[in-house]
């Protein structure tokens, strides 16, 4: 499987509780937090609930 790198690039002030929840479920907290996972379908959820406060690039 290919890694890929999730940042976190915008506040989660004002986000909804679900997103902040995802985000701490990947292990993103502070503005430029970054975590290296796997790139599958689960990941891939995760990344839509947050496509506007996230960037992903390949690891």
């Amino acid at each position: 499987m290919e890694n890929v790198k999730v940042v976190l690039t915008k506040s989660l002030i004002g986000a909804k509780p679900n997103q902040k929840a995802t985000a701490k479920s990947l292990g993103l907290n502070k503005i430029g937090d970054f975590v290296v996972h796997a790139d599958d379908q689960v990941l891939a959820g995760k990344v839509k609930v947050l496509k506007h406060l996230v960037s992903v690039e390949k690891a």
